[in-house]
């Protein structure tokens, strides 16, 4: 109300559509350069280069599940564009993603409904240095397998669609050069959803690193190649406008944001995570949420 131009950020992105396209072909260029290398290059490369890409990937699908894209007047361009997104990831992803990660921002925090919230067994399990490492690393089987148990939902017609072009584009790969590209695929992305700097997000963004405040903004060099997803705070206040201009919400507003607690590392994230005893998968904030109806 104070500040009726941030008004003006909502919208798609223009840009969008070409960087996630370059991106894409990026990964099947680097399908055919990985083909003929040694098993050991493929693991290197997968994590240190294609996984990367692959990560900030499933950010871009996360701004693609907002309508980013092309518009809220055109969901289906943008769902289809998020199963375009999901090719170098390997594995379908983009629909089940949207189908929850509205329950994420409907029910922040919410008991069985955001399925962003670790179990009571990731909590009372992985409460030790090391068994919080462990948890880092098999983050990706985690965020995969958490929703069948907290919150299952009916498949989809567009889940199976995202399976079925996602398993062909895997088979042609594999037809065309074979086995080494798909495992540089699908290890880039399993190897950079878990322990990883990029990573760092998924513990900076809702875990209370100080008590009373359960969302943070992070506003360091990464951004750059995650299409903002560290502007959270800002984020969650205005879904609807796309990574590229976040920045632009916290200029804007910055009397709303300016004062609040917010993370300057990812890595340091992961580091106080691992080390510190005060922190572990059980500091979230739950609360009971009343089901909304559907409009």
């Amino acid at each position: 109300a104070k500040y009726p131009e941030i008004k003006t950020l909502m919208g798609p992105d223009p840009h969008l559509k070409w960087i996630v396209s370059g991106m894409v072909f990026m990964q099947l260029l680097a399908c055919y350069l990985v083909k003929d290398l040694s098993w050991k290059w493929i693991f290197f490369w997968a994590y240190a280069f294609g996984g990367c890409i692959n990560h900030s990937l499933t950010l871009a699908i996360h701004d693609i599940s907002h309508n980013v894209a092309f518009g809220n007047k055109q969901a289906k361009w943008n769902r289809w564009f998020a199963v375009f997104a999901n090719l170098p990831i390997g594995i379908p992803y983009s629909a089940s993603f949207k189908k929850y990660h509205i329950d994420h921002h409907r029910y922040l925090g919410g008991d069985s409904l955001d399925v962003d919230i670790p179990t009571d067994f990731e909590g009372w399990f992985f409460c030790t240095p090391l068994r919080k490492l462990l948890w880092l690393f098999l983050q990706p089987l985690f965020y995969s397998l958490r929703p069948l148990y907290v919150n299952p939902k009916a498949i989809t017609r567009m889940e199976i669609l995202n399976a079925l072009v996602q398993f062909s584009i895997d088979l042609i790969i594999y037809y065309l050069w074979g086995l080494k590209p798909v495992i540089y695929l699908i290890a880039g992305t399993i190897l950079c959803l878990g322990f990883h700097p990029i990573s760092g997000h998924f513990i900076a963004e809702h875990y209370m690193f100080l008590k009373g405040y359960e969302t943070y903004s992070y506003y360091g060099p990464l951004n750059w190649l995650t299409f903002n997803v560290g502007y959270h705070m800002e984020h969650h206040d205005f879904p609807s406008i796309p990574g590229c201009r976040l920045p632009m919400v916290k200029k804007i507003a910055a009397e709303y944001y300016d004062n609040l607690p917010h993370h300057q590392s990812w890595i340091r994230v992961l580091w106080d995570f691992v080390f510190d005893d005060t922190l572990g998968p059980y500091s979230r904030v739950k609360r009971l949420c009343k089901l909304a109806k559907e409009s």
